[in-house]
């Protein structure tokens, strides 16, 4: 209840560093691409990742998470990072705000569950999403009218430019629809750890039209909502491979707006106002209106359920595959509305 201190610190702690070569990432990448790269690294602690010799690794160096958010193109020639800092710690001061410090290794649904089942509003709305707590602070996640912005406080970093340790606010890491600082300084910082912001006080996000009427009683009641939710319409990386949500959503003016509704007579097309008059439109309406659920190439596929998703449908999908099949999407839905979409998956 408001006013009761009810956390108390949680940590998991990794201990030791893991250093392989030429190293199969199959199981790095929720896409199961069957690619590897010359050397991995997986570190436990701030301390290991600083003592890192980086000027005798493979080059280029890159930082990864989960691998469910990314497309390796083909073998990477240099040295893949991972991070294997996993700790949960409630800074609880009785008070309605719960400040909560993770570190980014943490499984990101992992920490939803543990959230919403100490009772704790704010992060409900992103349950199941794939991936890793520092992936998310970089690709600033969101589903069902939430984001990662609207939680976090400050994240904390080491530079690998200067050689040390660094934090920003959440104005600082400008974040935007999939966007922040990270991804455009893509390869300077690796994230440490985030602070979250999280409340006691009932705070029930239902804008997103599929949550309405729900139970929303707890955190925990809407997040089995957004499960049930997302398994009805995404596939299941466990049991077929895939990157989530391949697309963005287009966001056009009112002009490029009035033609897309023009591209498809008495269809209702569904769509979002900005408040800078802008409209976000669904890039899967768009592709299931090009008639393309289900197309496929080679081992790649459009999937049936959900067409803004690329599936690994044989299980020995290629990147080649998945790339082409990525130019067909846009091609074909330039081709009819005029719009061009954008691949919210990173390339490596």
């Amino acid at each position: 209840m408001p006013g009761q201190p009810f956390l108390s610190g949680l940590f998991i702690i990794f201990v030791g560093m893991r250093i392989e070569y030429d190293y199969d990432l199959s199981a790095q990448n929720t896409f199961r691409m069957k690619v590897k790269c010359a050397c991995f690294i997986e570190y436990g602690s701030v301390d290991e990742l600083v003592g890192i010799d980086f000027a005798s690794l493979p080059q280029p160096v890159r930082h990864i998470g989960g691998g469910s958010n990314l497309l390796f193109t083909k073998d990477f020639p240099g040295t893949i990072l991972h991070s294997a800092i996993k700790y949960v710690k409630y800074v609880d001061m009785g008070l309605d705000e719960v400040p909560v410090v993770v570190g980014a290794g943490v499984v990101w649904d992992d920490l939803v569950a543990q959230l919403c089942g100490h009772g704790l509003w704010g992060a409900e709305n992103l349950s199941l999403i794939p991936g890793e707590v520092g992936a998310a602070a970089v690709q600033n996640i969101g589903a069902y009218g939430a984001e990662f912005k609207d939680i976090v406080s400050g994240v904390s970093c080491y530079d690998l430019q200067e050689r040390k340790p660094c934090k920003f606010t959440a104005a600082e890491c400008g974040y935007g629809y999939r966007e922040s600082m990270f991804k455009e300084a893509a390869g300077r910082y690796v994230i440490t750890s985030v602070l979250l912001r999280l409340s006691r006080s009932p705070r029930p996000r239902l804008e997103y039209k599929g949550l309405a009427g729900i139970d929303a009683s707890s955190p925990q009641a809407v997040r089995e909502a957004v499960i049930a939710i997302r398994q009805g319409k995404l596939p299941d990386p466990a049991e077929l491979g895939s990157a989530g949500s391949f697309f963005k959503n287009p966001v056009v003016s009112a002009v490029d707006f009035a033609r897309i509704i023009d591209a498809v007579p008495g269809v209702s097309v569904p769509h979002f106002i900005l408040p800078n008059g802008m409209v976000k439109v669904p890039a899967a309406f768009l592709i299931d209106q090009c008639g393309l659920k289900g197309e496929r190439e080679g081992g790649a596929a459009v999937y049936e359920k959900q067409p803004l998703v690329i599936v690994n449908a044989s299980g020995s999908a290629t990147p080649a595959d998945v790339l082409e099949l990525e130019r067909r999407v846009i091609a074909t839905v330039h081709e009819k509305f005029g719009v061009s979409l954008h691949p919210e998956v990173e390339h490596i």
